[in-house]
């Protein structure tokens, strides 16, 4: 089987810069997360092996110099201490614990450092995709040339709609071809002409490396998730934004703010914050209802939303995405992060509905014990965590069940 997984940054920045914020603020947190497929998926017979020893050969993937200094070029807010760091980091296959039960579900958990562990998460999911598709030999159907021309139509229609977007697809790509792909037709077709719209760049920091764009992204639920686990959830967004400013003051600016739900956001999303941030990532819910939410807040803070930028990034596709754009141009700055209908919209190829998910959290390895910690989505029944967890948590919050 071929190495999946061959360059370290074969990942979301995201996952670098809260590893980044993470040992600014939580150097000796530690973490546990665990893996969900929602779709109840069968693996085929000896999966779980198979998955072990990618995981395994994560161990020889180290940073390279020509990945730093783009890193360092590119997203100058990370501070050069940070960067001396990846140098040093090795992955460790003791951190992860695979098992494949009789009816053939995977089963993955993850425990360690939170500085270590959390840049695990993306290249797994990516490796369990791939791996997927090529142990039940779909991955032969793949034909990338006409997912290039099926790339670069969807390319017109977003640049020509005005759309702002960039490419979000790495945890459930087909392949790391498929992302490739993607990349390439997306900026081809934005250099081909004058646009409307603009293609900004892609999450994967490999890529963007590869073809000369901009790495795009900056936090994920995991932060805000984990700080909800060690201080509760009622002030977890405060904290969090507090510690995003305390490493990046003022620098990568958008705040996903739906861990736990709008009402206590809101709550703790102050004038200064409003402020400090450039603007905010819509990832569940309506699309049309959170925005006016957000409208209202920031106007009642006394601030022109049309100053502020707007990621909506929940399960868009090419339509989904022109169509907000039509609503939301002349009331925010709107963009769009699009993952897997770019990176894996092949015909005949069912997507992996797949997440790995932090599910406790402690502030020092000294604690012994972990507090469970869940994500409260905007979404009806897409709540993630344990049952008993997430009802403490919206007791918590004052959330109907």
């Amino acid at each position: 089987m071929k190495q999946i997984i061959t360059h370290f940054t074969d990942d979301d920045l995201y996952k670098f810069t809260m590893c980044c914020a993470v040992i600014d603020n939580f150097p000796r947190a530690r973490v546990k997360y665990s893996f969900t497929n929602r779709d109840n998926t069968v693996y085929p017979d000896g999966f779980a092996g198979e998955l072990e020893k990618q995981i395994a050969l994560l161990e020889n993937v180290t940073i390279t110099d020509e990945e730093i200094r783009f890193m360092s070029s590119r997203c100058n807010y990370l501070p050069e201490w940070f960067l001396i760091y990846l140098k040093g980091y090795r992955f460790n296959r003791e951190w992860v614990k695979v098992r494949q039960d009789d009816n053939g579900h995977l089963h993955i958990d993850i425990e360690g450092c939170w500085a270590d562990t959390i840049l695990l998460e993306v290249k797994i999911l990516a490796i369990i995709s791939e791996l997927y598709y090529i142990m039940t030999g779909e991955a032969e159907k793949l034909d990338y040339e006409a997912y290039y021309r099926k790339t670069y139509a969807k390319a017109e229609k977003l640049l020509g709609a005005g759309c702002i977007y960039s490419d979000f697809g790495t945890r459930r790509r087909a392949s790391f071809m498929a992302e490739d792909t993607v990349v390439r037709a997306m900026k081809e077709c934005s250099l081909s002409r004058e646009w409307k719209g603009r293609f900004v760049g892609t999450s994967n920091v490999y890529l963007a490396m590869k073809h000369d764009l901009t790495p795009v992204g900056t936090m994920a639920h995991e932060f805000v998730c984990a700080i909800g686990g060690m201080y509760g959830p009622q002030m977890a967004n405060h904290i969090a934004m507090n510690s995003w400013r305390n490493t990046f003051r003022g620098a990568l600016g958008t705040y996903l703010y739906d861990s736990f739900g709008w009402d206590i956001f809101s709550l703790n999303f102050s004038e200064d914050f409003a402020n400090l941030f450039k603007g905010l990532r819509i990832d569940s819910g309506d699309n049309y209802e959170q925005l006016e939410k957000i409208i209202a807040k920031y106007r009642s803070l006394g601030i022109d939303p049309k100053t502020k930028q707007i990621i909506f990034s929940n399960a868009l596709d090419t339509d989904r995405a022109i169509e907000i754009q039509k609503y939301a141009e002349g009331k925010c700055q709107p963009s769009f992060g699009i993952g897997t209908h770019f990176t894996n919209d092949f015909d005949g190829i069912k997507p992996m509905n797949i997440v790995i998910k932090l599910v406790a959290a402690k502030i020092t390895e000294s604690w012994t014990f972990y507090n469970d910690t869940c994500k409260l989505s905007e979404d009806d029944g897409k709540h993630t965590g344990k049952p008993e967890v997430i009802k403490r948590f919206m007791d918590a919050l004052n959330i109907k069940q």
